[in-house]
Parts: structure tokens; sequence; C-alpha cells
């Protein structure tokens, strides 16, 4: 038995992240993986006392859009302040690869539209030294990171790289276009891309107005596409959509796994204005896993929502002429202004909720939907501590209510929640979470730059959930579901779980100290662009292949993560 180690966890609680109870003991570790595990008897380079602590594999993060980030950054935030220590991005059919050099403002506009990433950020951040998806996975190769990345091949870029304008224009592919895509694909997993996403969601749109190019694929090009990662016998499929038709949609996503015999996860959400749907498309996930294919939804564990405030980019009142006149201020010189009398009076009075159909407006001005984001517990906040309803008790119009609110604190989160709150209760997600036919994701990490945070997903589903939190789930099963069963959905069989040979990213948690602030806006895009992020506490150490990147929620400054090519075994 070895006497020294680089570094030994003593007496902690090891979740060991299969979902088996908990259990005390040491974890030791060398050259970067986990060499033993029990009583150990050597002595570590470094040494961590985790009595009293948990200790859990590193969290993987299998729906990111940090595409470009990777290009620019090494530490890869708010993800890894949240115990994640492998992420997967490519999510939704958008990123960078491949690409052409005349093609690159449209993937930059479609990327700022769709996952809400300034364009200026993305102007003076990527590098563009790449074209193929191979080239792209290179240049990754040469970086050093907080946490390990993987990579999809998104469909928007396919698409684009092979019909040039006519994807844009969302034209149908012809069977050489399709075969194009198709060798791409292989040839992208094949290079180590993980697998393969597409996005069929009227939404997602440039800020053009373009909608996505990939929305208009035709069955038999995305069958094509996912034959070619059953040519190479390798890679997952992603994807969402808006699900018109629900039947005529699944048979597509049956074709594509039966044909490619390569597993597909999809978003599944509960939205008002589509009452009922989310459980359409959970009934067919569940009768197709009754026939054997492997197809999973991906589910939040939380309301999704905007997050309004005058310190990030969105609020209730910018449409208004007296609020634009000030917009482009610096943070604290457009509070000052804010809270000028005069200008709150002129902001006020051209406030209305009249939206003109613009969905967005809507969203931001209807208070009986809005909520003040104080603490974690604020995301369920019901009807009755709505905005509207407690500035009706106040005696104040719901819009004053707010404003005041707002400008007392600069840093003040209103929330408006769009998905996953459809019925003033988490009955939904509780549904969705509850199957053994869905996967934890949806976190967007890197996305959404100025309008949400769910990239802290991991801390609160802790929080929320777990019977070491606030909830009623084992702790053990929602470590599970945020390690071992995320890292084996995209084929990472060598992390997830404590046990020897693994990969040593592993998470110390003081559970006592777990705990969620509320978002504010960090600026530490090029640029000077801003990130909403959620500070976190709890978080005792946080290790990438043996290293400590985080200590109490501080960045050590060691980079141990890499570029993850392809599946990986189990250690044995």
């Amino acid at each position: 038995m070895p006497t020294s180690f680089d570094l030994v966890i003593r007496q902690g609680t090891i979740l060991d992240g299969t979902g088996r109870p908990g259990f005390q003991g040491d974890v030791a570790i060398q050259d970067g993986v986990i060499a033993e595990i029990g009583a150990v008897g050597g002595k570590g380079a470094e040494e961590i006392d985790a009595k009293g602590l948990a200790v859990t594999p590193g969290f993987v993060d299998i729906h990111t859009h940090y595409d470009g980030h990777v290009t620019w950054a090494e530490r890869l935030n708010p993800s890894s302040q949240h115990g994640v220590t492998t992420i997967l991005m490519g999510n939704c059919g958008v990123g960078f690869a491949p690409c052409k050099p005349t093609d690159r403002d449209k993937l930059v506009h479609l990327m700022e539209g769709v996952e809400d990433i300034p364009e200026v950020v993305m102007a003076a951040g990527l590098p563009w030294n790449w074209e193929t998806f191979p080239d792209y996975l290179d240049r990754l190769a040469e970086r050093q990171y907080d946490m390990d990345v993987a990579a999809q091949v998104p469909h928007a870029a396919l698409r684009l790289y092979v019909m040039g304008d006519r994807a844009v224009t969302r034209e149908p592919a012809n069977a050489e276009e399709i075969a194009g895509m198709r060798a791409l694909a292989k040839q992208a997993v094949e290079a180590g891309a993980l697998g393969f996403s597409t996005s069929r969601s009227i939404f997602h749109k440039s800020t053009d107005g373009i909608v996505i190019p990939s929305q208009a694929a035709e069955g038999d090009e995305l069958v094509g596409i996912a034959k070619g990662l059953g040519e190479a016998g390798k890679g997952v499929l992603q994807m969402i959509s808006d699900f018109v038709d629900v039947d005529s949609e699944f048979a597509i996503i049956k074709r594509m796994v039966k044909e490619s015999g390569r597993p597909l996860s999809m978003s599944v959400l509960s939205f008002a204005f589509w009452p009922g749907r989310w459980r359409q498309i959970l009934d067919r996930i569940e009768a197709s896993a009754a026939e054997g294919l492997p197809i999973r939804g991906q589910v939040s564990g939380r309301p999704v929502g905007l997050m309004l405030g005058f310190g990030v980019a969105r609020n209730p009142f910018i449409y208004t002429k007296a609020y634009q006149e000030i917009a482009d201020l610096a943070p604290p010189a457009r509070l000052a202004a804010l809270r000028d009398p005069a200008r709150r009076a002129r902001i006020l009075s051209e406030f209305s909720t009249e939206s003109g159909g613009d969905m967005l407006h809507s969203l931001l001005t209807n208070f009986a939907n809005i909520y003040e984001l104080k603490t974690w517990k604020d995301y369920e906040a019901g009807p009755t501590q709505s905005i509207a309803a407690r500035a009706k008790a106040a005696g104040k119009s719901a819009a004053e209510f707010a404003y005041d609110i707002l400008a007392a604190d600069g840093d003040a989160i209103l929330m408006s929640p769009t998905a996953n709150f459809a019925e003033g209760d988490t009955s939904a997600v509780e549904t969705m979470m509850a199957s053994e036919h869905t996967i934890f994701g949806l976190g967007d990490g890197g996305a959404h730059c100025g309008l949400l945070c769910d990239a802290s997903l991991t801390t609160y589903m802790l929080r929320r959930w777990s019977n070491a939190g606030s909830g009623s789930m084992p702790v053990e099963q929602v470590v599970k579901a945020l390690t071992s069963e995320t890292a084996a959905a995209i084929g990472l069989g060598d992390r997830g779980v404590v046990a020897k040979g693994r990969r040593a990213d592993l998470n110390v948690i003081d559970f006592a100290k777990l705990d969620l602030q509320r978002p504010r806006m960090f600026w530490t895009l090029p640029q000077g662009g801003g990130i909403i992020g959620q500070e976190t506490s709890g978080y005792v150490a946080t290790l990438v292949a043996g290293q400590v990147t985080y200590r109490n929620g501080v960045a050590t400054g060691a980079l141990p993560g890499r570029l993850v090519r392809g599946a990986r075994a189990a250690a044995h």
C-alpha cells in the first residue's frame, strides 16, 4: 500500500454518486485519480479535514453554452463556483464550428439572439483560429481551464457550413447536402465531439430576426446527420423543440434514434402558454423507453425566470423614453439618475403594460407574475407575493412599487417566471424529476448573460430538494443525479463516482452553510461585458483531477481542466 499521496481528504461523509447511503471515510488521491477510499494510512502532501462535511463527485453539467468563453477564458464562471467540474457545451444547435470566415458574423448574431451573449463580447473575445470542427477542438486542446470541457457539433453551424445562404433562408436540404452534413458530423465525433445538437424552436432567432437555420430541417436531414454518429459508433444527440405537433415530432425523434442507434435527450419545460404539453412530451418519452429506445428528457429543478433590475440588463421600464435616455450611463451614474424624483416621475408616466404582441415586453411588465428575489426560496414565491399583490396591499401602483424596490437597492432583483411555474407552483417540476427517464440539465451556463443565471442549479438542487437541505429527496439521490447520471448520459464513465481509479473530481461541502445569494451582474467578460452570476457558500473545496481549484468559493489559480475528447470508459 502507498505510504504517501498527493492529497488526502480525511473523515468526510462520502456520498459516492451511486445513490447508496453515505459512509464515513478518507479519500486518497494520486496523479489526478482516486487511489484509496476508506481508512487511509498513508499521508498526503496536502490534507483536507472533512470531518462533519460531505465529499461528493464533481458535478457534470450536460447543458451549457461556453462555446465562446472557452476560447478566451480559463475560469468558467459561474458554473465553476457551483461545484461543476465537467461541462458539455454546444447545446441547442448553436456554436462556432464549423465556420467559414465569411459566415462568422452570422453565427455571432445567432448566438447573441438565441443565447443572449453580447456581440461586442464575442467580437472582442473570439480568436477565430479555426474553420472545421476538428480545428476548433485542436485549439481548445491547447488551453487550460478550471474544469474539464467537452463539446457537441451544433446543427446551425453545420447547416450553414454545408448549405450557405440556403441554410439561412431555411430551405430543405437536398440529398447531397444531407450527405455532407452526415460526413462532417461523423468527422466531428471521431475528432472528439461528444455528440450533435439541434434546435427546432421558432423562438431561437438571431438578432436580426432570422429564425435558427436548423428549425426548418426536415426529418430526413435530422435522421441523416444522426446516422453519421451511428457510423462513427459513438456520440449523443441533443434537441430542443417547440413540439407544435407532438406526434409528428416524436416520429422524427424515434427515427433518429432507431436508425442511428445513438441515445437522445431533449429539453422538457412547462409553459403557461402551452398548458399540458410537457406532460404529452414526457408521456412519449416514457412510452419510447418502454420500447427500449434510449430517449430521455432534460429537466430543470426550479422555475426558470428572467432576472430584472437596475443593475442587470433588463427591467420593466426599459421601453420608456425617459429610461432610454440614461440607459448607456455607467451603472453608478445610471442608478443616481434613476433616483432623481423628476426622472422617476417621467419614467412612471411613460410606463405602459401595452405590449403590442411583444412577448418580452409582456414578461417584463406583467407584475402579477413578477416577484422580488431575495433568497433561494423566492424562486417559488406564490401569487400573494407578486409585485402586483404587494403593491395593492401597500396602496401603490404596481409600477411605482417595483420602481421603488429597484431604485432603493441598486442590486435588487425581480424575477419573471417563464417556465416551470405555470400553475404558480412546482408540481410539474416534481413530476418531471420523478420520472426514471429524465436527467438534470438546462443550466445554460455561459448563456443568457443579462437575463438569467441557472448555472447555479446544482447548488439549488441540493439546497431545495435534498434532505440535507430543505427537501425530502435523499441527498444521495440528488448527488447521483448531478454526477454519475449526467456523466453516464454523455458517455463519461471515468468520472461522476467516488471510486478507486476514477478521476479525482470532487467537492467537499458543508451542508450547514450551503446557500445561494441573490443573482447580480459581474463585469468579467471581454470589453467589460457583464454576466449574471450567483454567489454561493458551503463549498469548502472543489477539486479537478486532484487539484484544488476553489477553496470556500475563492479560486486558487489552479487550472487542471482540459478538453475531453470522446467517451471515457470507467476504470476497473
